[in-house]
C-alpha cells in the first residue's frame, strides 16, 4: 500500500472514530447572533492495515457563506481538497492560503488551524481524509495563535 492510500485510509478510519455527540454538536444550529457553523459529514471510516491503533476517516466540510471553523488541531495528518467555492485556510506560523475549488492543503498532525469561508455569498466545500488515533477526539479546540 502507497503512502497516499495509507493517509485515505487512515482518514476514513478516523471518521468513524468521532464520536456521534461531537458530530451533532459540530452540526447544531448557531444562536442568531454568531456565525453559520460548517455542516461536517463522515462518510467512512477504516482501520489502518500495518498500523495498529490507526484509522482512516474520510469526510465532507460545507462552509455556508460567513462559515468559520476555529482554530483547532487533529491528532493526525489531514490532506484535503476544494470541491466548491472558496475557503480559507490559516495555519499557525504560516500566511494565509485562500484555495479554490480543485486547490489541496495539508495539515500535519498537531497543525493548529482555522477554515473560513471565502468572502462573498458563495461558501465552499471541501473532502479530507485524516489518518487519526483510534479513540480519540476527531479534533481539539486551540487558542488563536
Amino acid at each position: 500500500m502507497n503512502r497516499f492510500q495509507s493517509i485515505v485510509l487512515t482518514a476514513v478510519a478516523v471518521a468513524a472514530a468521532m464520536p456521534l455527540l461531537a458530530l451533532a454538536q459540530a452540526n447544531a444550529p448557531a444562536p442568531s447572533s454568531a456565525k453559520p457553523a460548517p455542516i461536517r459529514a463522515v462518510l467512512e471510516t477504516r482501520d489502518v492495515d500495518g498500523a495498529p491503533g490507526k484509522q482512516l476517516v474520510l469526510g465532507t466540510v460545507k462552509m455556508p457563506p460567513g462559515a468559520v471553523a476555529p482554530w483547532h488541531t487533529h491528532p493526525g495528518d489531514e490532506a484535503g481538497y476544494v470541491l466548491s467555492g472558496t475557503l480559507i485556510l490559516k495555519q499557525k506560523g504560516q500566511p494565509d492560503r485562500t484555495l479554490h475549488a480543485g486547490d489541496h492543503f495539508f495539515n500535519p498532525a498537531g497543525m493548529v488551524h482555522e477554515l473560513l469561508a471565502g468572502p462573498g455569498d458563495e461558501g465552499g466545500s471541501e473532502v479530507s481524509t485524516w489518518v487519526v488515533d483510534k479513540g480519540k477526539p476527531m479534533a481539539t479546540p486551540a487558542p488563536q495563535p
